[in-house]
């Protein structure tokens, strides 16, 4: 029989996962309290919900909000990003993380993640990190759309400028 409040703690995963975008399982060992701590930062920061709860709650969490494709995956020392905006913003984190602050020391890994629904495994996610966030891409855009216009605006001053020269 399932204890009471271990039921508490799978309906808490439950709410904590429910209406995730994105959800992706770390491998966290080898780094230290200090390490987890600017982890956690960086996620929080970010919007990103960071836990680590034991593996067989999560997977009975996961599994009763119809999630299965993570079962193989939660072995060992794990932690759970989960993003409900951004659903890049936990690979990007984690990979920035590990490039500035672990040097580029092979840990802490991606061990898998669902993103909008598909399983993406370790290359996978670090691919997916690298891609910029919503708000960069959207101020390239942007940025490339004003630029013609700008250059018009920089010719047409340029010209009235000559022609009040030459009226001189």
């Amino acid at each position: 029989m399932v204890q009471p409040y271990k039921k508490n703690l799978v309906s808490e995963i439950k709410v904590r996962l429910d209406s995730a975008k994105a959800i992706v399982l770390v491998d966290y060992k080898g780094i230290n309290i200090e390490e987890v701590d600017e982890l956690r930062k960086r996620f929080r920061n970010n919007g990103v919900d960071y836990f680590v709860q034991k593996n067989t709650l999560v997977k009975i969490a996961l599994n009763e909000l119809g999630i299965t494709d993570l079962d193989s995956h939660l072995v060992g020392p794990t932690g759970v990003a989960v993003c409900k905006n951004d659903e890049i913003s936990a690979a990007r984190e984690m990979a920035k993380f590990v490039k500035e602050v672990m040097e580029d020391k092979p840990f802490p890994t991606f061990k898998a993640g669902l993103v909008d629904g598909v399983l993406y495994l370790q290359e996978d996610l670090s691919k997916l990190s690298k891609i910029p966030s919503r708000d960069e891409l959207l101020a390239k855009m942007f940025g490339s759309m004003k630029a013609p216009i700008s250059s018009f605006v920089r010719l047409i001053d340029a010209i009235a400028k000559k022609d009040v020269a030459q009226a001189e």
